[in-house]
Formats: C-alpha cells, sequence, structure tokens
C-alpha cells in the first residue's frame, strides 16, 4: 500500500483474506478499509468508504486550542460582569459621597459638644446612619471583586502558561519539514487510491448539510481534477438565464459566503448539470443542445459545440423540469453528458466527450426513460439514477458503460430536504454534490472495490 505503518495480515492460500485497518481515527476524519476477502481467482475484494476531509478534532493542539478559547471566552464574560457591577456600585458610593460628609460634619461638632446633642439632632444622625447602610453590602461586593480580581490573574498567568506549551510544542516542528511530509502523505495515499482502482457503489452516508443558501434550485460544486490544495468552490443559483458564476477561495469561505469573486459568463445557462473539470465549467447554452467550455482563469469561452440530435428546452429533462436536458458530469474515467434524442426514444444517452474539443468519443443507450429519472451521476464509468427527485428517492438503475449492460438497485438515499435539483460526483474527493431545496448538501460513498493482490501489497 506504501504506508510503512499500515500492517496488512494474509491467511494462507486456502483461508480468506481479511483486512481491518483503519488510517485515521473514525470515517468521519479520513479513509477507511472496512472488510476484504479472497474471491475464487485470487483477487481481493474489500469494502472501502473515503469520506469527506476535514479537521482531526482530536489532534492535541485542537483540544489545547478549544481549552484556551473557552478560559479566554471565560474569563472575557467574568470581565464584564465585573465591569458591570463595579460601574453600579461606584455609581451608588459617589451618590452617598455628600451625605457621608455630612454625617463626618455632624458627628465632629457632637464629640466636640454633648450639649448641642438633644433628642432631635440624635434621631437626625441616626435616619443618616440608615441611609448609609446600604452601603455596606456594596463595600462587601467590592471586597468580592477584589477577590475575583486575584483569580482572574491566576487565570491570565494558567493562560500563559498553557500558551507557552502550545507554542513550544509548535515550534519543535519545522513548517517545512511538516510541509513536506504531508505531501509525501498526499502522494502515497493518491497512490494507495490508484491500486483501489475503480468501485461499485453499494452505499450512501447520510447528508451532511454545509450552507443554505440561494433559491429552490441551482448547483455548486470543486474542481473534479486540480491538487488537493486548490480548494475553490463555484456556485451558480437558478436553473436559466443565469449568467453569474461565484468563485470562493475555499470551503470555508463558502460557508461564511466570504471572499469570492464574480464571473459573468458570455451565454446563460440551461438547468443546473455543470461541472467544473480542470479549471474550465462545462455547462449547456440556454436555449439550445450547445456545448460550452468556459475557461475561468482567461474568463473567455475556449469552445462551444452542438450535441448532435440533444433535446433541450425541456424536452427530455429530469423528473423535475427546470431545463435539466443536458447533464454534464465527470468521473474517474472523465468528461461525460447526460441526455436524450428523439431517435433514442426520450431514453437516457450516456456519452464520453473529449473535455478539449467536446467531441463525442461514444455514446451509450441505457434504455432508462429520463424523465422518470430524479438525477442521475457517474463514478467509475458506471450511471447511477434516482428515481425521484423528492422525499423517498433511492438509487434504483445502474449503468455499466464497460459492459454495456445495466441492472436495477436499491441503495437507500436521504433526501433530506424533499427537492434534489442537482446530484454530482466529484471524483477526487469522492463525494456527491447535492443542491437540495435551497440547501448545499454533500454524501460519502461506500464503495466496493476489486484490488489484483497478484505480487502488488
Amino acid at each position: 500500500w506504501g504506508f510503512p505503518d499500515l500492517p496488512v495480515f494474509f491467511g494462507n492460500s486456502e483461508a480468506p483474506i481479511l483486512i481491518f485497518q483503519t488510517l485515521f481515527q473514525s470515517p468521519d476524519e479520513g479513509w477507511q478499509v472496512f472488510t476484504s476477502a479472497q474471491a475464487p481467482d485470487g483477487k481481493c475484494l474489500c469494502t472501502a468508504v473515503i469520506p469527506v476531509q476535514g479537521s482531526c478534532s482530536r489532534d492535541l493542539r485542537s483540544l489545547q486550542l478549544r481549552q484556551l478559547l473557552e478560559k479566554v471566552q471565560n474569563i472575557s464574560q467574568s470581565m464584564e460582569v465585573l465591569d458591570l457591577r463595579t460601574f453600579r456600585d461606584l455609581q451608588y458610593v459617589r451618590n452617598t459621597e455628600a451625605l457621608m460628609k455630612g454625617l463626618d460634619l455632624r458627628l465632629r461638632v457632637a464629640s466636640e459638644g454633648h450639649k448641642a446633642l438633644n433628642a432631635r439632632s440624635f434621631q437626625d444622625l441616626k435616619e443618616k446612619m440608615r441611609e448609609l447602610l446600604p452601603l455596606l453590602p456594596v463595600l462587601e461586593q467590592y471586597k468580592a471583586d477584589s477577590r475575583l480580581i486575584v483569580h482572574l490573574k491566576d487565570e491570565v498567568r494558567n493562560l500563559s502558561g498553557i500558551l507557552l506549551a502550545i507554542q513550544e510544542e509548535m515550534g519543535a516542528y519545522d513548517y517545512e519539514e511538516l510541509q513536506q511530509r504531508v505531501l509525501l502523505l498526499e502522494a502515497r495515499l493518491h497512490a494507495c487510491l490508484q491500486k483501489l482502482g475503480c468501485g461499485k457503489l453499494t452505499g450512501v452516508s447520510n447528508p451532511i448539510t454545509i450552507r443554505t443558501s440561494g433559491s429552490r434550485f441551482g448547483s455548486w460544486m470543486t474542481d473534479t481534477m486540480t491538487p488537493s490544495t486548490d480548494s475553490r468552490v463555484w456556485y451558480m443559483d437558478g436553473y436559466y438565464k443565469g449568467r453569474r458564476v461565484l468563485e470562493f477561495r475555499s470551503l470555508s469561505d463558502f460557508v461564511s459566503g466570504q471572499n469570492f469573486v464574480q464571473h459573468l459568463l458570455p451565454h446563460p445557462w440551461a438547468g443546473t448539470g455543470h461541472v467544473v473539470f480542470n479549471g474550465s465549467l462545462y455547462y449547456n447554452k440556454f436555449q439550445s443542445n450547445v456545448a460550452v467550455r468556459y475557461h475561468f482563469r482567461s474568463r473567455s469561452v475556449l469552445v462551444q459545440r452542438s450535441l448532435a440530435g440533444a433535446g433541450y428546452n425541456n424536452t427530455f429533462p429530469y423528473s423535475w423540469g427546470g431545463f435539466s436536458d443536458i447533464d454534464f458530469m465527470v468521473d474517474e474515467n472523465g468528461l461525460w453528458a447526460v441526455y436524450t434524442t428523439n431517435q433514442n426514444a426520450g431514453n437516457i444517452v450516456v456519452s464520453r466527450m473529449d473535455p478539449h474539443t467536446l467531441e463525442v468519443l461514444r455514446s451509450w443507450d441505457t434504455g432508462y426513460p429520463k424523465r422518470s429519472a430524479g438525477e442521475s451521476f457517474m463514478i467509475c464509468g458506471i450511471l447511477y439514477v434516482t428515481n425521484s427527485h423528492l422525499a423517498g428517492a433511492k438509487i434504483y438503475f445502474a449503468y455499466h458503460t464497460n459492459t454495456s449492460s445495466y441492472e436495477y438497485t436499491d441503495i437507500p438515499f436521504h433526501n433530506q430536504y424533499s427537492h434534489i435539483s442537482m446530484l454530482d460526483y466529484n471524483p477526487r474527493e469522492r463525494v456527491l454534490y447535492t443542491w437540495n431545496n435551497g440547501h448545499q448538501v454533500i454524501y460519502n460513498v461506500t464503495l466496493f472495490h476489486v484490488i489484483n493482490t497478484a505480487g502488488e501489497l
């Protein structure tokens, strides 16, 4: 596999091979092999899931930083309470200052001449003292606040210690060295995935909502081919006549809705079946069956070509409509277009396309009526079709381009927001991107892989 710390256990030639190994702590944090067994022909069959890359929530430094943040928040809240209370009490002390000075004068006069202190004057002094009694709890509160300040000083001292510890721990690693180690690990992981090869879809995770924005219909995506260091996100709200494409610098920027640039397409789009592949956007030109390749860096159309006979303008859309006649998608094998024609009697046609010239290299007639499909996506040369765009949908049909054959499937698909208008697989991240009723959602996929073990592992 290329991972020195990854033990793989093989049985003898008569016993099945069993592999139970996890590269990361959980499926939420990385790639995981669940089980595998040896087939009669000697091939290793295994099930693997490659979820979305995320932060290592169990990392020690992440835990320390989280604790640090909590301490800062606690100190900040305590200081706010202390400040408010001190301001209030100080106002009271100031208001009683004149009263205290007057009382002090009266007491000095009384002590100098006892004869001048008659019953009425004595009663007046008692009244003045009674007015000053509420000052006692205020002073007690000041004492408590002084203790709180001492406690806060200890908190700050502890906070400084934690900061120094984190600084020392982070300083123990050279950034360049860490970067090289990450790149090396990434290269090994990609090599491992290449050995895994393509797999057959066996399961889809529960949905993970990334953001809620836009109208009911739209599309969003990342590049399906660029290196993992490129984490830009593209966002296209609406399903027809749109020309505005937002490019976000990263997924976190997309979630917050910040740090984006705008591309204004020279031709409006139709549907939501767009895809970004190797720095270019592929989309269907509105009111036509023309495929357009728009290059983001040069902000220009590099090529456009008509898909001969392909229906458009809601002639052969998915079941939800929305001018979804032509759907572009990318998998491990390259660029595809899914559409239909009158000659194919409305059945889904899958065409492999040249991403540079947009020429159709080869086409397959799946036999599945496109108007009965909710959405579809390609994984490893296999077209998967859902039977509805509404709640209760499932992945119902699969067409294998390598054997020109099909099968009916029964893979549960949780449609959380009840109306899907875009569904695409990203082979670089191995997740499904979805636009679901104004929610941008992703799904992890479980693939059943076939690995040829002849001297490779």
